[in-house]
């Protein structure tokens, strides 16, 4: 369904979609209120939603598009401007699942199109059931690599679907554990400073972005900036997170597998890394050294994530030594954090 109070966006999307055979548009629409109405009686597996609407608007009424079915996920149409970060992110962490460029006058091209498609399919494909006579095979898990100290450093790193789960993790890890958090979320450039923002929101710690040689202390989130990678390095005794841009196997800006590879150098067994949802597979390169180095890995399980891509990835792999929903993983994070946390 898309839903976008301006007709040319509505008629450029459908353009984009209808070829597509296998993809059917199941209702067109210019405000909340019709997509609400129109969800009651045709579900949508994928709703293309903008923001900025007369009437009730795509934001308030996002909580209700996502209990109107409980397989719908939402693609936010946005400008992806500063102006709009805010709510955005938002969106992003009420549980809208990726976000995408509004197709603007002599910007929309193979590439848009192309992306726009993969992004729908990757959607969508959480509620096809083509293979549903399969059963599903219990991921292989990989015994907790026992370390000799303290918990130093936490890794976060995701992609689609992952800020709102994100969001619900920080939420509900205790207090008490306090190693330094690092996250790698994939997002534009101009969004950073809103989500450090919403990140303090949802943990009650600081958040900064990383830029230059930034200190890592104890109860604080160090955040990889949107065209830069987070690397983590030690000078004496201390743990500085700074950043480099360079090609990453995985083609991301930033990349998970860099972070993970950085702490696998530098923290090596006491280091913990966690995978959120996501497509593609950033994250295996860096999991695979990181647990090679006597760390752990976690992952989001397929259930709770908007795109069991990357957790899928180090899964299938045999790295992660839990795969749990994103509030049981802050618990888990507790439990490797140790006595040393309540201290």
């Amino acid at each position: 369904m898309i839903v976008d109070d301006s007709l040319t966006v509505r008629a450029v999307l459908s353009r984009i979609i209808a070829p597509e055979g296998d993809m059917t548009i199941v209702g067109k629409t210019g405000s909340a209120e019709n997509a609400l109405a129109a969800l009651a009686i045709a579900p949508a597996d994928v709703v293309l939603l903008d923001l900025e609407m007369p009437g009730m608007g795509g934001l308030h009424a996002l909580p209700k598009i996502l209990a109107a079915h409980a397989g719908t996920q939402v693609l936010v149409v946005s400008s992806l401007t500063e102006v709009g970060a805010e709510h955005t992110l938002a969106a992003l962490s009420m549980g809208a699942a990726d976000t995408m460029l509004k197709p603007r006058s002599g910007e929309f091209d193979q590439h848009y199109r192309t992306a726009l498609l993969q992004r729908i399919r990757a959607l969508g494909r959480r509620n096809w059931t083509g293979a549903a006579a399969v059963p599903p095979i219990a991921p292989p898990l990989r015994a907790r690599n026992k370390r000799g100290g303290p918990l130093e450093v936490i890794g976060i790193g995701a992609s689609t679907g992952g800020i709102h789960a994100l969001c619900m993790l920080l939420r509900n890890l205790p207090r008490y554990v306090e190693a330094p958090i690092l996250v790698t979320q994939h997002l534009p450039e101009t969004f950073m400073q809103v989500f450090a923002g919403q990140l303090e929101l949802a943990s009650g710690r600081e958040a900064v972005v990383v830029d230059g040689a930034t200190p890592v202390e104890s109860g604080r989130i160090h955040i990889a900036p949107g065209d830069g990678h987070l690397l983590l390095r030690r000078d004496g005794g201390v743990l500085l997170a700074g950043t480099a841009a360079f090609k990453a196997p995985s083609g991301c800006m930033p990349s998970v597998d860099t972070m993970f590879e950085s702490m696998a150098d530098v923290a090596e067994g006491a280091a913990l890394g966690v995978v959120l949802s996501g497509m593609g597979r950033d994250g295996l390169i860096g999991a695979e050294r990181l647990v090679r180095a006597g760390g752990n890995i976690i992952a989001q399980d397929e259930a709770s994530s908007s795109v069991w891509g990357m957790p899928r990835a180090v899964v299938q792999a045999g790295l992660a030594s839990a795969v749990l929903p994103p509030e049981k993983i802050a618990l888990r994070i507790a439990l490797h954090a140790g006595e040393a946390a309540w201290r």
